[in-house]
């Protein structure tokens, strides 16, 4: 069952075909392991996250489209929303750690990833540095609250003694300005 790709081995985890689990999980525990370590530096809590994830495939109803985008990709959104979910409930905040794209060379796992892998985790990070130097500090650090340390709208709006409109507008406008600048760069790639 090793030749499956990532989609092929989902529909059949939706079948309730244990090896299919077994195979997604060598291809990729070590992947969501250490995008939680990164979160928080708990090996514990780690490795709670990797469970909660793969139960997750287990029991999901909808299942991965691939219309929407790569498997991994998918795999991450999981990963990050359980990971975020976990950490509210543990109000563990003050073992959170920022994300910074230089981090992810000096994950422990890279050396066991694919030659590819390692490139295509270079470039992606390389783009984000490009499209954070568009980006002011207070949009850095309102990307690094919400999306990396799990703090709500509600909860930056309160902490910073803003609206909850400003807020939710300011990330707007970030996610923009991420969006073009990741786009202008992939296109400069394909041409």
């Amino acid at each position: 069952m090793q030749q499956f790709s990532d989609e092929q081995l989902m529909q059949r985890i939706m079948n309730k075909e244990g090896e299919a689990l077994e195979i997604l999980y060598d291809r990729y525990s070590r992947l969501v392991y250490s995008f939680a370590m990164k979160t928080n530096k708990d090996p514990q809590f780690a490795k709670e996250i990797v469970q909660l994830v793969f139960t997750r495939l287990w029991t999901t109803e909808k299942g991965y489209d691939p219309a929407k985008g790569l498997f991994v990709n998918w795999l991450i959104t999981i990963t990050r929303n359980i990971t975020i979910d976990q950490l509210r409930k543990s109000r563990k905040q003050a073992a959170l750690v920022p994300y910074e794209p230089g981090v992810w060379e000096q994950a422990p796992e890279l050396a066991l990833l694919r030659p590819e892998d390692i490139v295509s985790r270079r470039w992606l990070k390389e783009h984000i540095e490009k499209a954070y130097k568009h980006l002011s500090e207070a949009q850095i650090s309102l990307i690094r609250s919400f999306y990396w340390e799990g703090y709500t709208l509600s909860e930056i709006a309160e902490n910073n003694r803003e609206p909850l409109g400003t807020v939710k507008s300011r990330l707007h406008q970030t996610l923009k300005i991420l969006r073009k600048h990741l786009a202008s760069l992939r296109e400069e790639v394909t041409e």
